[in-house]
């Protein structure tokens, strides 16, 4: 019997591209911004061509945009593909659900209950960081029990894509804990085993932060 999974070590480019879809979804490299070959691999203390393939795999992923005779540029998002994405991520998360209740909805719902409590105390202390980071963290943990390769890898991308919007996200609940008590009851009705009501509530809350995010009419999220 094989007691441990063999050890998956990720090659350069994929870890460079890690660090720049982290460092994009965090707003240190702002939407709109182009992306200097020379400058990044001197900062990240890496070759040219390792960093090359990083940026083409963002590209794919559709973080990066090559403007002929310009360069790469960070996509900057417009009302209709912020609501692209949320759908994508619907889709996602409740495909991802559907095959954590084939194995052990409550073991997950656990994992994501304590995500809950520190989304709880962050909003507490009104620390918007903090609750940013947990709801991702909730999220990621969600889609990665799936244990699907090809739903955690589109799904990392939709979460870059979702970080770029959240400092405009957070100004639009007026009530933090309205936003946790979103998140704990697609917990609970996990933990129920009720498929039925986790998608009306996931459809729900993507709904409610898509409404959120472009219900004020303003042409360029991103950046708001």
């Amino acid at each position: 019997m094989q007691r441990f999974e063999p050890l998956v070590r990720e090659s350069t480019p994929a870890i460079i591209a890690g660090k720049l879809r982290t460092a994009i979804g965090l707003g240190q490299i702002p939407p709109g911004s182009q992306l200097g070959e020379a400058e990044l691999a001197k900062e990240l203390g890496v070759s040219r061509g390792p960093l090359r393939e990083a940026m083409q795999r963002l590209t794919q992923e559709g973080l990066l945009i090559s403007i002929r005779n310009r360069g790469l540029f960070v996509i900057t998002m417009t009302d209709e593909e912020v609501r692209d994405m949320y759908v994508a991520r619907t889709a996602v998360e409740r495909a991802a659900s559907e095959l954590i209740l084939q194995k052990d909805g409550k073991a997950v719902a656990a994992q994501l209950m304590q995500t809950v409590k520190a989304m709880k105390k962050a909003a507490e202390k009104a620390d918007m960081d903090a609750m940013s980071q947990a709801d991702m963290e909730y999220h990621a943990t969600l889609v990665a029990a799936a244990e699907s390769t090809r739903l955690t890898r589109m799904h990392n991308t939709l979460l870059t894509e979702t970080r770029m919007c959240l400092t405009a996200l957070e100004r639009k609940y007026p009530d933090p804990h309205a936003r946790v008590a979103e998140h704990q009851a697609m917990a609970e009705a996990l933990a129920d085993g009720d498929q039925e009501r986790v998608g009306k509530l996931l459809i729900s809350h993507m709904e409610d932060a898509l409404d959120r995010l472009t219900g004020n009419g303003d042409a360029d999220v991103a950046t708001a």
